[in-house]
């Protein structure tokens, strides 16, 4: 089963060059960049904290992206060690700047498919819509870009999915706690 997964992994990784353009390039490039350290999402999270009927949906996706970075970044990622694809292509068939870090899962899929359940729990379908897609073309774009496996993407959804949909009732437990205190001390 392992080796099938890694003969997937390389024939996609091989055949996906087909799809290479100047503009593909930059549009990807530009589309990995804003999955780059969450930061579409930390941003999509400033927005809704202005307004308070979206401040705690906010507050849950730095919550979920949190878990996600600690599981994901914290933990897999060590302990599989899986080499980037970008490691072993030629310098000039590189696209963007290898990664310094371990290929598995993908940590920007994971943080954007962690933002994707918060939002299909808490908010309404014009908002986490748009959300699946752009999640699902950042997780795309790190294959196009050569910097992962579609196994470290498929491991990034799961992993994102898990821990954004356990953060909602975690946060909301979180939350009724800290009432609790406040209303001890008041």
């Amino acid at each position: 089963m392992l080796n099938r997964i890694i003969q997937l992994d390389n024939s996609i990784i091989k055949n996906i060059k087909r799809l290479h353009s100047r503009g593909m390039n930059l549009f990807m490039s530009i589309i990995t960049k804003l999955g780059s350290g969450a930061m579409i999402w930390f941003v999509l999270s400033a927005v809704m904290l202005i307004q308070i009927k979206t401040a705690r949906t906010a507050v849950n996706i730095m919550f979920g992206l949190l878990i996600t970075l600690i599981m994901g970044e914290g933990f897999i990622k060590h302990a599989v060690k899986r080499i980037r694809p970008s490691e072993i292509l030629p310098e000039e068939e590189q696209i963007v700047d290898p990664p310094r870090y371990y290929s598995f899962p993908s940590g920007h899929t994971a943080s954007s498919f962690s933002v994707v359940a918060v939002t299909i729990l808490r908010c309404s379908p014009w908002v986490f819509i748009p959300v699946i897609i752009l999640a699902s073309t950042i997780g795309f774009s790190r294959i196009y870009l050569r910097v992962h496996y579609l196994s470290d993407v498929v491991g990034g959804v799961i992993l994102g999915l898990t821990c954004g949909f356990l953060s909602v009732p975690l946060w909301s437990a979180v939350e009724k706690g800290l009432q609790s205190l406040v209303g001890a001390l008041i």
